[in-house]
């Protein structure tokens, strides 16, 4: 889990980089109005296809986690409930006995 908190921290960083880097382009580009417009609509392009692979990359992890999460909590569930058979029929076992002995 460790690896996806670092990729995100990569991600956020990658986009605050553009965010300033098109903002620093925009102010300081020695291109005209029209040119430096398309260079940062260009940027922006590419930044938002960052966001939209890194918010599936993240959509399948969690999609994966809840699997995850889904197939231990059917498993122990199982586990629960033959034990908790298992003690019904130990009691009653122990209820039959308890009462041809006395």
């Amino acid at each position: 889990m460790r690896t996806h908190v670092s990729n995100r921290h990569a991600t956020v960083a990658f986009l605050s980089g553009g965010l300033v880097g098109a903002g620093a382009l925009f102010f300081f580009a020695p291109w005209s109005g029209k040119e430096t417009r398309r260079k940062i609509e260009e940027l922006a392009e590419t930044i938002k296809g960052k966001a939209e692979c890194y918010a599936g990359q993240v959509k399948a992890d969690m999609s994966c986690a809840v699997e995850k999460g889904r197939h231990f909590i059917n498993e122990k569930k199982a586990i629960m409930t033959t034990a908790v058979e298992a003690a019904k029929k130990a009691y009653e076992e122990e209820k039959k006995r308890a009462r041809t002995t006395h």
